[in-house]
């Protein structure tokens, strides 16, 4: 960034001498090339211009692009520039936003002075469409409709409904007010339902509810999400055979929780990184009001290191602590090599969770052999080869408990390879053939090939 290459011209009032060397047109001499450093070009902004401003008020702008009359140097202003249109497109005003900048000019202008100006092209004041949506190995078609900058500063309701492939559906409302300052905090108030169905353990449940969200950043890259969220839940038998243990839960629950969301995301891509990390720590308490209660803590760690080009290696780390409620394991997108929920105690064939649960595993990524469709469709798959470990136990409290001995018994493993495919910047897909290594009597293990689809995999 600090260093650009100009190149220079030849004059057109001299024509260069062909002849004189004997070579032909298209073999002349080279262009030199001369370095320059943008932080030695001293620069300052005299003058910012927002075209295209229509519904969209002048203060909320004014926050974002007002750090570019502090730049020094040329390096500074482009560096400034670029931020400033980030903060742009997050207000959810425009569509397009492209930045010119240029010699300042007029009666006030500076010697190193430069005029910097934002083309802007507001969303209209009602839009919508039909789409794919991809996440927990299923796919859904998803309907919505959306009113951005209601008010003028970033406020829009969204409509959306989407119905997934495995008997899913959900329905949201939602209204989002994004608000001024350097923590970028956002307010989000949601009404949703919500149904789903869960063969591997025998039921299905239907959630009505309130999610009321405020997300910030404390720092550039650390963002914080506080929610509140208040729900029914009508939970109920899938089929005849489900298992007493999971009927004994049947029925209506009125949920009313705290969470807290941290996440601090460095990776370079969300789907194949090749550096960065990821992590995520989530924290709920449920019991204030409504007659469930219990607390979940569960984090995530992710780190990608390249070896050679187009190689990275990647580690995952998972784990979780429940009281009075229960977590599950495995499954193509948790340790591979293991059916959806397989992992851990049963009750004629159904799931039932446990209290505790940890996971981990090594992937290398690299591009596939020979290369071929290199530098087009081929860029979109990956070789994938991999080993996952984990183990879930219930943890009471008590003092003869011991939860470290409890996850360390009986260590579920497996390993294998296959392929991978970027589907867009939403999610990849997993093609795997998988080899399970350690397992316990009552695990349901899926050796062979498996499929999964979604956006963050173990």
């Amino acid at each position: 960034m600090g260093t650009v290459h100009a190149k220079a011209e030849q004059s057109l009032t001299e024509a260069p001498d062909f002849g004189s060397k004997n070579l032909p047109r298209d073999h002349a001499e080279p262009h030199t090339f001369k370095e320059i450093d943008l932080e030695a070009v001293r620069a300052r902004v005299d003058r910012i211009n927002v075209d295209g401003l229509a519904r969209t008020k002048n203060d909320i702008v004014e926050d974002c692009i007002k750090e570019l009359f502090k730049a020094k140097d040329f390096q500074d202003v482009l560096i400034k520039a670029h931020r400033a249109r980030v903060k742009l497109d997050e207000l959810g005003c425009f569509k397009n936003i492209s930045v010119f900048i240029d010699t300042s000019k007029g009666d006030k202008a500076t010697p190193d002075g430069l005029e910097v100006t934002f083309n802007v092209k507001e969303f209209t004041r009602l839009t919508g469409g039909v789409s794919t949506q991809v996440g927990n190995n299923e796919g859904a078609l998803l309907i919505g409709m959306r009113a951005p900058n209601i008010f003028g500063r970033g406020e829009r309701v969204q409509v959306e409904y989407s119905h997934g492939s495995k008997r899913t559906s959900n329905f949201n409302l939602s209204f989002i007010k994004p608000f001024r300052g350097s923590h970028r905090p956002t307010f989000t108030t949601s009404v949703f339902q919500s149904q789903s169905e869960w063969p591997s353990s025998g039921y299905k449940q239907l959630e009505r509810g309130l999610l009321l969200d405020l997300g910030f950043y404390s720092t550039p890259f650390l963002k914080h999400n506080l929610q509140w969220e208040a729900n029914i839940r009508d939970l109920s038998a899938l089929s005849r055979t489900t298992s007493f243990e999971v009927r004994e839960q049947s029925g209506l629950s009125l949920k009313s929780a705290l969470k807290h969301i941290l996440s601090f995301d460095l990776r370079d891509d969300l789907i194949f990184p090749s550096a960065g990390s990821l992590f995520q720590v989530t924290t709920e308490v449920a019991g204030i009001g409504g007659n469930v209660g219990f607390l979940k803590n569960d984090f995530f760690l992710q780190g990608n290191y390249a070896l050679i080009e187009d190689v990275v290696i990647q580690g995952c780390l998972s784990a979780g602590l429940r009281w009075r409620t229960g977590t599950f394991l495995g499954g193509p997108l948790s340790v591979r090599g293991f059916e959806q929920r397989g992992i851990g105690p049963h009750s004629d064939g159904d799931a039932l969770g446990a209290t505790a649960h940890w996971s981990a595993g090594l992937h290398l990524f690299t591009p596939l052999p020979f290369r071929p469709g290199r530098g087009g469709f081929g860029e979109l798959f990956r070789t994938h080869f991999f080993v996952n470990a984990g183990n879930v136990g219930n943890f009471r409290m008590s003092k003869d408990s011991d939860l470290i001995e409890t996850l360390k018994a009986n260590m579920r493993l497996s390993y294998g390879l296959g392929v991978a495919l970027r589907l867009g910047n939403m999610a990849r897909l997993e093609v795997n053939y998988c080899f399970p290594y350690s397992f316990d009597k009552g695990d349901q293990t899926h050796a062979g090939v498996q499929f999964g689809i979604g956006v963050q995999f173990l």
